[in-house]
């Protein structure tokens, strides 16, 4: 059987082309009744529009990318769905490319894959530099997620992770807690993620009076649960005996967790646990993790928005572009029973 056409609504409709145009579209000026009965034929003949034709007409392909370092890490999942919802809902088709923080990997994305494939280019990078942005090949519109590379030099979406950092350490301090272990932590210069966060731990101890100490900031390979596992002990190996950890994602903290458990420390009664990112499996851990809770659905919106403006931007005669657009999104810290043990006083 073919395949609906527009003309067929039309004479299904009793209305012009343009008529089921404009419906489509959904111009203003279609009266009520005239919607209506357009909409019941397109239903009836179960016509569909022909995305691919119109993106064409306007010289576009209707295609972004969105790369990132790893699709099996929960964080990225979450974020990847929430995108490509938000895609969806614009009309668009999202192509997912997986990294794995390789350099070269990350260069093509940034050039656009030396293609005219994609609109745009959603991209959470780990290994780039803000020179790598500012010399890059291609013109393509670009959008840039996490804290890797400084601000600036392309349109960003993130939270403030100096600032949850600070609030979840916070948390940990008005515990009583001051023996905090920073797993995942790097104590360097640089716009990264983990220094962010390891410079709001920082900020909390020193408003606190508590002194800093660098041995207390664990640097880890990977932020996987087996790296956080492995993090505990190492740390118990060289005599680290912390009241509390502050691990930079809740991978790193449900590993650590399990390494906790295996040396019969009890949490949060001998050691506290905050992670980062609220995946859902820390809402099932035993104990539930405390962490800090990025608006996916925030970032996921802005991010689409962001790179929309900058392909209806890429497609204007003029030669003028917006300087960068940076876009903060919320975050908040959730309390659960690795740090307040499952009773409602302690919340």
């Amino acid at each position: 059987m073919p395949r609906p056409r527009i003309k067929d609504v039309a004479r299904r409709a009793g209305v012009s082309e343009k008529t089921v145009s404009n419906v489509i579209n959904d111009y203003e000026h279609v009266s009520d009744r005239t919607r209506r009965v357009v909409r019941e034929a397109i239903e009836e003949l179960g016509y569909r529009v022909n995305l691919a034709g119109r993106h064409l007409r306007r010289g576009r392909t209707g295609i972004v990318a969105l790369v990132v370092p790893e699709l099996d890490i929960p964080y990225f999942a979450e974020l990847a769905n929430g995108i490509i919802a938000e895609a969806e809902r614009n009309g668009l088709t999202v192509l997912v490319h997986r990294t794995r923080a390789d350099r070269e990997h990350e260069l093509a994305a940034l050039d656009g894959f030396h293609s005219d494939f994609a609109d745009g280019v959603i991209l959470s990078p780990l290994a780039l530099t803000a020179g790598d942005v500012r010399e890059r090949r291609g013109a393509l519109p670009l959008v840039l997620l996490g804290e890797t590379v400084e601000s600036g030099v392309a349109d960003h979406v993130a939270i403030d992770n100096v600032l949850a950092a600070r609030e979840a350490t916070e948390h940990l301090l008005a515990l009583g807690r001051r023996r905090i272990l920073a797993v995942g932590g790097r104590d360097l210069p640089g716009p990264g993620t983990a220094e962010a966060r390891t410079l709001g731990y920082r900020r909390a101890l020193e408003a606190a009076g508590v002194g800093y100490d660098p041995a207390a900031v664990w640097p880890v390979a990977e932020f996987r649960m087996p790296h956080g596992a492995a993090a505990v002990a190492e740390a118990w190996a060289a005599g680290h005996r912390p009241d509390a950890l502050l691990c930079l994602n809740d991978q790193l903290a449900l590993g650590a967790l399990r390494a906790l458990h295996e040396r019969g420390l009890r949490v949060p009664d001998d050691v506290a646990v905050v992670g980062f990112d609220d995946v859902e499996a820390g809402r099932f851990s035993a104990p539930t993790l405390t962490t800090i809770a990025p608006d996916t659905h925030a970032v996921a919106a802005v991010a689409v928005e962001l790179l929309l403006n900058r392909i209806a931007e890429a497609g204007e005669t003029t030669d003028r572009t917006a300087p960068p657009d940076e876009r903060v999104a919320p975050h908040r810290l959730v309390v659960r029973e690795s740090t307040a043990g499952g009773h409602p006083a302690a919340r």
